[in-house]
């Protein structure tokens, strides 16, 4: 990397409403130093107050996201400027739960970007008709578009093949189970980043304390935003 590259450090992370270990998961988010955390289910009760009290335990912002977004945040480092943020919801298919999606447009020094974070539906029949609203809704975006999402399938299945089509998926060939953590069997977790950019780095975070944080292993990658011209 030379020093005019731009390097972000993107983290995609399970909480499990948070129920488990809060302290632990602040001491994992803490330990990456990531520039960008795609959050999955935070708690909605009293979601304000529990968004800005995770993003104060681990040193970042809070972008966008949160109730708005129905549990989905997005959190930010100080090095990260937000311009705009909003959210969007799935249709509410009866008898399952409501699902959203949490945007913010982004720069790091002259370099624009766009965040998106979400988490699909566990009914294999509801997930794909949610990944194609998802990628219709990224689709108009002009600047780099950076993805995290608790796909809640695997990459052979319609909704991920949906998502990482025309993206890069940050594991590259590594098939490292981001789920579940006593007993990890399948990747479900991902990031998935513009072509125009670069991955540099790829794991999927192992720690006492991720053990004690959540039930999904966090997803790390290093991206290299593409040079202006």
């Amino acid at each position: 990397m030379n020093e005019a590259e731009i390097v972000l450090r993107l983290l995609c992370y399970n909480v499990h409403r948070l129920s488990d270990d809060i302290r632990a998961v602040a001491q994992v988010i803490r330990g990456m130093a990531p520039d960008v955390v795609f959050v999955q289910e935070v708690r909605r009760f009293r979601w304000r107050y529990r968004c800005a009290d995770l993003a104060r335990r681990c040193g970042l912002l809070v972008a966008s996201g949160g109730g708005t977004a129905l549990g989905n945040l997005l959190l930010v480092s100080y090095r990260v400027a937000v311009h705009e943020a909003w959210a969007m919801r799935y249709p509410l298919t009866p008898g399952r739960h409501m699902r959203g999606v949490a945007f913010a447009r982004c720069s790091v020094g002259s370099s624009r970007f766009l965040i998106a974070g979400s988490h699909l539906s566990t009914d294999p029949a509801e997930r794909p008709g949610q990944a194609a609203l998802l990628r219709a809704a990224l689709g108009a975006a002009d600047e780099p578009v950076l993805l995290g999402v608790d796909v809640n399938d695997v990459p052979s299945g319609l909704a991920w093949r949906t998502l990482a089509d025309g993206r890069l998926d940050a594991a590259g060939m590594t098939g490292t189970p981001t789920f579940s953590v006593p007993y990890p069997r399948r990747r479900i977790d991902a990031i998935f980043v513009d072509p125009r950019c670069r991955v540099a780095r790829y794991e999927v975070v192992d720690s006492p304390e991720v053990r004690r944080a959540s039930d999904h292993f966090p997803v790390l990658a290093e991206v290299v935003l593409p040079s202006l011209t």
